[in-house]
């Protein structure tokens, strides 16, 4: 037990990629039953991922703000290290990539029947480098990993996606690498300045106000890039369109949380006057992409497209919450980043399941699935509902702890936001109006069998986590708690938020 506690975080990393050697050595002279053995030690080694994220969540100390599972050890020269460990805002997204991964692989399973093994190995590296970024307390570490999860979606929207996978790939490459670009400037100034690579220390280093603004925007740059906003979000849609179910999956349900992920771990923290002094500028961008890019849904007629650009709204909720420093708008603005990877993936995942059967995303191709894929039906209103924020889903929570932040800190802020709520429910359920009811008069249609046993163990934990998160929130926002009030007591004081602490009505009874 002492050897896993202090090398959890570690092995949770190894473990991807030890089951991608393995991959490369499977072979047998009947290439179905290769393939079959090379999805079942992916599901395996991803599912066991999974086991290890859940004792990191067990033995996780809920009262404590500090690094946990904290491992260091040196890497280049005395000032870079290898240097690992989570808090309250970094744990559940560990959790995340881990819970989502074996659903991917799963889902995967009958719908990519080429270059399998290279399929697996990409996925499973991906998971490496999804968990080092949201475990990496070196700079230059957490810069590797952030940058390196680049390759394998590249590689998954590139060889896997759909007719126009190449430009999109490269679209997403070009976009997301650019962007960073300013923020390995900005790393290499503060390691210069501070004379360390460790973002402990980094996040209570004083830097010049001046310097603060140059910084601040070489990492929204990045970050701005990654989640999308608005107006450097028109990479996601066509990745989202080209990329294969599982790509799109992860793509959502993880990599654009890397960009909300970056400012709670390094714009707030280490650029604290910066912060305040953008402020505006980011509540500016995330209203407009709120109101946009959900009005841009409402016209969209391919499913995936319509489901990528309700992500860059969400993500508009998400980028208000933060920078609202408050405890109600962080810690809204984290639960709707967990709450959307879990619904955007089975959005996604439901997706596929009539992709796979019709071969088409056009809406209007589809229609009365109610009447022959009952179980179907069900379960994409169900995820429709949590998406659009229905009371009992897990998309209610964080929206309604962001309204509620942002009401404390300005209600205009806070009317224009809810605009987002309102145009989400007309999209969405205008998507479910033309997708699951209505006549089913087309042939080809009527012939579409409902879930295999296979798709239903792909849904039922997505299910049991989306009612879990509306039913006991508190749950989920316990761990962040002590994180999130240490960051906003540390570098913020009730004057730099307007006030909004003092009128803050804490979640669940707090």
């Amino acid at each position: 037990m002492f050897f896993l506690e202090n090398n959890l975080l570690s092995l949770m990393m190894i473990m991807p990629v030890i089951g991608a050697a393995i991959l490369l050595i499977i072979r047998h002279k009947d290439q179905e039953i290769e393939k079959r053995n090379i999805r079942q030690v992916s599901l395996f080694i991803t599912f066991v991922t999974f086991l290890m994220s859940l004792v990191l969540w067990a033995g996780f100390d809920n009262g404590t703000a500090e690094f946990q599972f904290v491992e260091q050890h040196s890497w280049i020269g005395e000032d870079i290290s290898y240097y690992i460990g989570v808090d309250g805002i970094s744990m559940l997204f560990v959790v995340l990539t881990a819970f989502l991964m074996p659903i991917v692989i799963l889902a995967s399973w009958d719908s990519v029947q080429d270059r399998v093994r290279e399929y697996m190995i990409a996925f499973l590296i991906l998971e490496t480098l999804m968990i080092g970024v949201f475990t990496a307390l070196d700079i230059f570490l957490f810069y590797i990993f952030f940058e390196g999860g680049l390759i394998p979606m590249y590689l998954l929207i590139g060889v896997w996606g759909g007719m126009n996978r190449i430009y999109a790939s490269f679209k997403f490459f070009l976009y997301t690498l650019l962007g960073s670009v300013l923020m390995l400037v900005a790393v290499l100034y503060m390691y210069l300045q501070s004379g360390t690579t460790e973002i402990p220390l980094l996040m209570n280093y004083n830097f010049d106000v001046d310097v603060q603004n140059w910084l601040w925007l070489a990492f929204f740059a990045s970050f701005a890039v990654k989640m999308p906003m608005w107006p450097v979000h028109t990479w996601l849609p066509d990745a989202h369109v080209q990329a294969p179910t599982g790509g799109s999956v992860i793509l959502a349900g993880v990599l654009l949380k890397m960009g909300g992920y970056g400012f709670l771990r390094f714009s707030l923290p280490m650029l604290p006057e910066a912060t305040i002094e953008f402020s505006w500028l980011v509540f500016a961008l995330s209203i407009i992409a709120i109101i946009y890019t959900s009005l841009v849904a409402l016209v969209q007629e391919d499913i995936k497209k319509l489901i990528a650009y309700s992500s860059v709204a969400h993500m508009g909720f998400v980028t208000i919450g933060i920078f609202l420093l408050n405890e109600n708008g962080v810690e809204g603005a984290i639960f709707t980043m967990l709450s959307h990877g879990v619904v955007s993936g089975a959005l996604f995942l439901c997706v596929g399941v009539i992709y796979d059967r019709l071969h088409t995303r056009e809406i209007g191709r589809y229609g009365g699935l109610a009447i022959n894929m009952k179980i179907y039906a069900v379960l994409f209103v169900l995820f429709s509902m949590a998406s659009v924020g229905l009371p009992g889903t897990s998309g209610f929570v964080g929206e309604f702890l962001v309204l509620n932040g942002s009401f404390a800190y300005n209600s205009w802020i806070a009317f224009l936001a809810a605009t987002g709520v309102v145009l989400g429910a007309a999209y969405m359920l205008y998507l479910v109006r033309r997708l699951i009811f209505g006549d089913l008069d087309k042939d080809d249609v009527k012939a579409m069998p409902d879930l295999s046993l296979r798709e239903k163990l792909v849904f039922a934990p997505l299910v049991i986590v989306v009612l879990w998160m509306g039913i006991y929130p508190n749950s989920f926002l316990e761990p962040m708690h002590a994180s999130v009030n240490a960051l906003l007591e540390t570098h913020f004081s009730t004057d730099t938020s307007h006030a909004a602490a003092d009128i803050i009505v804490s979640p669940a009874g707090r």
